[in-house]
């Protein structure tokens, strides 16, 4: 580098400072011709201050960092032909794996948003873009089925949406730091909530956002008011009709036992269908709170909520050498893609999971806060 003595720190006399200002002027122009011409070279710098990662959410990092560039072009901070740093420099400044970065540029490029020149990199091609709509979507717990109203969800609304998704395990203090901490500038809520204990209280956390950004799903918790969209499970009345769709097979059986464990996030509605159906129709019934201490009695139709108690089930049944669909019969929550398969199909009931995620996608696009109840459904398969 040019040794410039004003590049240096210390204290300068005036004369000398005006001295040395003119013996180097020719060297502070090209500077300024240079960074004129050459704008990379501070864009690498700036940019990285309009980049963050949300370690909470479960967006993948290369969307987080698209959309962070996204942000930027929204809000006026980056302007057209901005060079953007190599993705070699921004896998190192942001510490993110190289495929990250190439990832977040290639989204960039289908958008549109971003060019690039061979040899020369990237750079912003367009930043008058349409304004994202910007989603807040928060579910209980990462599951099969939770995939499935996530996809529908995404790809009903289409390409212009920003989503920050995340997942809060059924801790209810996790999903009140989550809510409380990002109540920023989206255009939606889009909330699952249930809870293994503390839900009594969630109405108090969802109260505080915007109702008119609110769309509830699964479940409406008690005291949320105001005006808001929801999409929801009638828990009672699902089980009760599907029970009732099923009652020529289950006439062969004599008990119905549901297994729903004392830690549940599942709504007691589903218990009070569930008492219901086998007092109208006479069968004997019980709720099995432990699936470990689970005794296998023929002549019995087991109800499995959940995915390991359903394993659980199916190891002591197979134990027991009895004949499922004939001696014993099994009904599983939850339609899933494996249980068409398992024992020659396990019959299931089961909510309209892409159903749910087309119609909370389409409360948004719409901009309807109606409340609808969504399609449940009994699949008849061997087991029963």
């Amino acid at each position: 580098m040019h040794n410039c003595p004003l590049l240096y720190a210390g204290k300068v006399e005036p004369n000398l400072f005006f001295k040395l200002i003119f013996e180097h002027l020719p060297y502070y122009l090209l500077i300024i011709f240079y960074l004129n011409h050459h704008p990379e070279s501070m864009a690498s710098e700036n940019i990285y201050s309009l980049i963050s990662f949300d370690d909470y959410s479960v967006t993948p990092k290369y969307l987080q960092l698209a959309n962070s560039i996204l942000k930027g072009i929204e809000e006026g901070k980056i302007d057209k032909d901005y060079i953007l740093p190599s993705i070699n420099n921004l896998s190192y400044e942001l510490d993110i794996s190289r495929n990250t970065a190439e990832k977040a540029y290639k989204h960039l490029k289908m958008m549109d948003i971003i060019h690039s020149v061979p040899g020369k990199g990237y750079f912003i091609y367009k930043t008058d873009i349409k304004t994202p709509l910007k989603i807040f979507l928060i579910f209980n717990k990462l599951s099969v089925h939770k995939k499935l109203i996530y996809d529908s969800f995404s790809r009903s609304l289409g390409g212009n949406t920003i989503i920050d998704f995340y997942i809060y395990n059924n801790d209810f203090a996790l999903f009140k730091k989550l809510i409380l901490e990002r109540k920023t500038d989206y255009s939606y809520y889009v909330i699952i909530p249930h809870f293994l204990e503390g839900g009594e209280n969630a109405y108090k956390i969802i109260n505080t956002l915007p109702k008119e950004k609110l769309i509830l799903m699964s479940q409406l918790p008690n005291g949320v008011n105001g005006s808001f969209g929801a999409i929801y499970e009638d828990f009672e009345k699902d089980i009760y009709t599907s029970l009732s769709a099923a009652i020529e097979r289950l006439k062969k059986y004599d008990t119905i036992k549901m297994i729903f464990p004392e830690y549940t996030y599942h709504p007691r509605a589903i218990l009070n269908g569930f008492y219901r159906f086998c007092q109208d129709y006479a069968f004997q019934y019980e709720v099995i709170k432990k699936p470990q201490t689970l005794s296998i009695q023929p002549g019995t139709v087991y109800i499995s909520l959940m995915e390991d108690d359903l394993v659980t089930l199916i190891k002591k049944i197979l134990e027991a050498r009895l004949q499922v669909g004939k001696e014993v019969g099994i009904i599983s929550y939850n339609e899933t893609p494996i249980k068409q398969i398992i024992l020659n199909g396990i019959t299931t009931i089961s909510a309209d999971f892409k159903m749910m995620g087309e119609k909370a996608a389409q409360m948004i696009l719409g901009k309807t806060g109606r409340h609808e109840a969504v399609s449940f459904y009994l699949t008849l398969r061997d087991s029963l």
